[in-house]
């Protein structure tokens, strides 16, 4: 593809040659000629000097350096590189297609609602009143429930599984094992000191556009639902508790833990190995850093680090003054040792 093309393409303004033939997308420090690359954290700036690509995703403003023995890198310049890149991306590489039809290993049960146009692989179960919308794609292995109702272009891979009764929007894609309303850690404790397993009675609910990664489990409730908003990316080995409440465009990133009844509004971020503790309100637009713990309610647009949890910019401060703890340390014993010899 031309880089004149690309640059229509990606609604881009082009700086550099525009016969510049462009075969395909890298990294920027492993792209090649004839590829394109992209610059979204400025930590990687320096790289611009060095990078064997031939065109650059960019910023407008942000200066092109070069090393003196390297060519001109041509610069594609766009207020959002990584999602200029998420495009380009689509443009050069083509997904696996899967032909409508039913694998001889699958099991459809006598009352399950599959459309003619949905791909069902090798080994996969659908149970007794189960619905999938239309262009669903089963790749292998998956199992969908007693009751479970999906909408239109659902793509579960392998080993997916969605329980019974619960209810899945459009555009929803389950990547490899990844859970839907198993059982919530719901028990009650009995006089002898035993727990007593209560039924989860409640479904979980994915609304459109939500993509749970490989792993990940979405508990159901005891009663009521579990919940995840529209647009919400659930990464891998995330465990989202019984009856929580998720709203739209959330990014939960890989082994956070939400515990029963956590609720959460819109557009927040959870970095990877967070936590909340149960029956916590989290408002929207909250970033939860890296490893955080969250012991209580999080008000909206806010940012909260460490454990337990407090305002970033306070973390910031814990974390400078624990560099000189050493330090001072030494120097309390040092002021000690003089206060003893002037007693």
């Amino acid at each position: 593809m031309k880089l004149s093309e690309l640059a229509k393409t990606l609604s881009c303004r082009l700086e550099g040659p525009p016969d510049i033939e462009i075969q395909g997308v890298a990294g920027i420090e492993h792209a090649t000629s004839g590829q394109l690359t992209f610059l979204a954290n400025k930590r990687y700036i320096l790289l611009l000097k060095t990078t064997q690509a031939s065109a650059v995703l960019i910023e407008e403003g942000t200066p092109l350096g070069r090393a003196p023995d390297l060519p001109p890198l041509a610069a594609l310049r766009t207020a959002n590189p990584y999602l200029a890149f998420a495009h380009s991306l689509e443009l050069f590489y083509k997904p696996p297609r899967y032909e409508p039809g039913v694998h001889p290993t699958a099991v459809i049960a006598r009352t399950a609602r599959v459309p003619e146009g949905a791909h069902i692989g090798p080994y996969c179960f659908i149970d007794e009143d189960a619905e999938l919308g239309q262009n669903a794609i089963l790749h292998s292995f998956v199992t969908i429930y007693q009751g479970a109702k999906i909408g239109d272009d659902f793509f579960a891979h392998a080993h997916a599984v969605v329980r019974e009764h619960c209810r899945i929007g459009n555009r929803v894609t389950l990547q490899n094992g990844a859970i839907i309303g198993g059982d919530g850690l719901g028990y009650a404790k009995q006089k002898d000191g035993t727990w007593y397993k209560m039924v989860q009675s409640g479904p979980a609910v994915l609304e459109d556009d939500v993509e749970v990664q490989s792993n990940a489990c979405i508990d159901r409730a005891t009663v009521g639902e579990t919940r995840i908003g529209r647009g919400t990316k659930i990464d891998d080995l995330v465990l989202v508790g019984h009856a929580s409440q998720l709203g739209a465009n959330n990014m939960i990133c890989g082994q956070t833990g939400l515990a029963g009844s956590t609720k959460i509004g819109d557009n927040c971020i959870f970095a990877g190995q967070s936590g909340s503790s149960g029956h916590l309100t989290i408002g929207n637009n909250a970033i939860v850093t890296a490893q955080t713990g969250l012991h209580r309610d999080v008000a909206s647009n806010s940012v909260r680090s460490g454990t337990p949890a407090v305002d970033n910019k306070l973390w910031l401060k814990y974390s400078a003054a624990l560099t000189r703890l050493p330090d001072l340390q030494k120097r309390v014993r040092d002021l000690e040792s003089k206060l003893k010899k002037q007693m």
